[in-house]
């Protein structure tokens, strides 16, 4: 097979814990020469292991949540964009820094081989599943060991089903939930992984940042804080057996005021991450 040349990008802000799981899951996969990670700032510091990716540093500009949303995805199409039609990237993919997409190990084939045997359908949506902390049962999350050898819970969440890999010049909408003009296509064995709030400490750290509650991501923090009890509250589904069904409801129910959406789940769904995934992130 010929392996298509496949950029990742992403944009992080006073992140000292994501942008290095992203340039190891990555870096493994598809090497750091082909990583892109826009630094929201001359003052971040940089993460541990940038020296062979490609960084680019951006002047901060305060905004509000909703308009910091729409300026990030704004400026990672326009660069995503350049990578496909100047350096002659075939596939991008795209999302915020506390996403790992990941292929199903049951397939036999890492990322990129998976990547490059696909057909173009302009984009790809790996299923969302929004991973948290069992605060009865899991520890703190020790950065050093794969996160998913920690953490055995997730809501299946359409929230972060995103069309997230381009394989052709692309606009995307706020967050990356959305490809402006476009359908979605969820694949079958793409997953993208929130890791957002994977520790219960690390989130209650984040959400006294001032910085952020200036800019409006209080309330944000505050409504995503019932996953740890949605976790701990639920009746957990085997995920095998539940991912179909979601990719099946989340493609059929699709919000009336944005149909390129996938649809929400009801249920609010919490499975067990199959056990072959323990060692991918």
């Amino acid at each position: 097979m010929n392996l298509k040349k496949i950029a990742v990008v992403s944009m992080a802000r006073n992140d000292e814990f994501f942008a290095d799981k992203w340039i190891d899951h990555y870096g493994k996969h598809l090497g750091e020469k082909n990583l892109y990670l826009i630094l929201d700032g001359k003052d971040q510091v940089l993460p541990k292991k940038h020296n062979d990716i490609n960084l680019i540093v951006k002047e901060h500009k305060p905004m509000s949540r909703a308009k910091g949303d729409k300026y990030r995805s704004g400026l990672v199409s326009s660069i995503a964009q350049d990578l496909m039609l100047k350096k002659g990237y075939d596939i991008i993919i795209a999302h915020d820094i506390d996403e790992i997409l990941i292929v199903d190990p049951d397939t036999g084939k890492s990322l990129s081989e998976y990547l490059s045997g696909k057909k173009k359908s302009g984009s790809l949506s790996g299923l969302g599943l929004d991973i948290g902390q069992n605060r009865d049962h899991e520890k703190q999350i020790d950065p050093s060991i794969p996160f998913l050898e920690q953490r055995a819970f997730a809501h299946v969440s359409a929230r972060y089903t995103k069309p997230v890999v381009a394989f052709r010049p692309l606009t995307w909408g706020s967050g990356f939930h959305r490809v402006k003009g476009r359908n979605f296509h969820i694949d079958p064995n793409l997953y993208l992984l929130h890791f957002g709030m994977v520790d219960y400490e690390l989130c209650k750290k984040r959400i006294g940042n001032s910085e952020l509650i200036l800019s409006g991501w209080e309330g944000h923090f505050k409504r995503r804080f019932r996953l740890f009890e949605l976790i701990k509250s639920r009746k957990v589904k085997n995920g095998d057996r539940f991912f179909p069904i979601a990719r099946w409801r989340q493609r059929l129910f699709r919000p009336i005021y944005a149909f390129n959406k996938p649809g929400m789940l009801w249920e609010k769904p919490v499975i067990r991450i199959p056990e072959r995934f323990r060692t991918i992130v």
